[in-house]
Parts: C-alpha cells; structure tokens; sequence
C-alpha cells in the first residue's frame, strides 16, 4: 500500500472502476446534465466511479453489519480477461497505457481487494518481461528520443514503467559519465 500522500496513491485511486448498485440510491442524479433534486439510482445500474469512492461504496452496509453491502465493485475492464490473455499471450504487444494510466498501481490494488492470485502472477510475468525491454531501451536512447518503434514505444507505457524507463536512462549516463572520468585520469 501507497503512502498516504502520495501523488501516485492519490491517481491510482482516483481511476474508475465499475460498480453496480444493489440498493436503491434515492435522490442521487447519475447524470452530470441534471442540476435539480436529482433522480433515483435503481439496483443493478452500474456506474464507473472512482476507485476510492467504489471500494467505499462496496464496504459500507447502510442497515449494520449483516445487511447487504450499497454497491459491489467489479473488475475494470483494463485488468479483465481479454487484457489478462493478451498479456499472458505477448507481454510486451500490449499499450498498458490505453487500459489504464496507472496500470500496474491499479492492478496493486484490485488484488488487495480481490485475492486473484493467477491475476498477480499475469502482472507479475509482464512486468518483468516488460522491465527488460525498458532497460534496454533506457541505454539506446537515440531511438527512444527519436521515434521509431521506440516512440511507439514509450506512448504504451503506464507510468509506473514511464518511471523505470527515466531511473534506467538516468543510471546508464551516470554510469557513462563515471567510467569516462575514471578512464582519463
């Protein structure tokens, strides 16, 4: 679990997961254009919310403890079966970014809510299969800087991976710039 005030905490909870109602809501508009009393959210409708205002939702039981929860939360589709076997097919084909900005941190905490251990092993595998494509791209980055595949490249990665690529690419001129003072003199 992310620090409390930390920046990536805070944009990995703020991505939408899928959560449907199971009681009704009354006077709750879903709708953004409705500015009056607002309408009734009927059970089964399910709304794309925030990740920290759906866990929210899906914990609190409004009628005490044995009652049924308000919403339960779903899996979002960027870490739902068809990304999971694309993963597992070809790690590295796969634009994380498109499914989730912060991906792996979302991916963090769907497994805390939800114990899916072959989901953690999918994430897992492509993010070291993944790590190393990035480290290798981080010391050439000629290509990295000037499109290419490259730039493809980096526009898919999520910014956990974004991270990765800068610490590399920062570490292999440190590196670089060592050895070439110690070799001088």
């Amino acid at each position: 679990m992310a620090p409390y005030y930390s920046p990536t905490a805070i944009l990995t909870d703020a991505q939408k997961a899928p959560t449907t109602f199971s009681l009704a809501v009354p006077a709750l508009s879903h709708s953004p254009l409705n500015n009056n009393s607002g309408t009734p959210i009927t059970p089964a409708t399910t709304l794309d919310l925030p990740l920290w205002l759906a866990e929210m939702l899906a914990v609190s039981r409004p009628s005490g403890p044995a009652s049924a929860p308000l919403a339960t939360l779903d899996m979002p589709s960027a870490l739902g079966p068809k990304v999971m076997n694309a993963l597992t097919a070809d790690s590295t084909s796969v634009e994380l970014r498109q499914q989730a900005q912060w991906f792996y941190g979302l991916g963090e905490r769907m497994l805390e809510l939800f114990e899916d251990e072959e989901m953690g092993a999918v994430l897992l595998n492509t993010f070291k299969k993944r790590a190393l494509e990035i480290a290798d791209k981080a010391q050439n980055t000629r290509t990295a800087q000037q499109g290419g595949d490259s730039g493809d490249f980096m526009s898919g990665l999520d910014e956990t991976e974004r991270q990765l690529f800068r610490a590399a690419h920062d570490g292999t001129h440190t590196v670089k710039r060592w050895f070439e003072a110690t070799s001088r003199g």
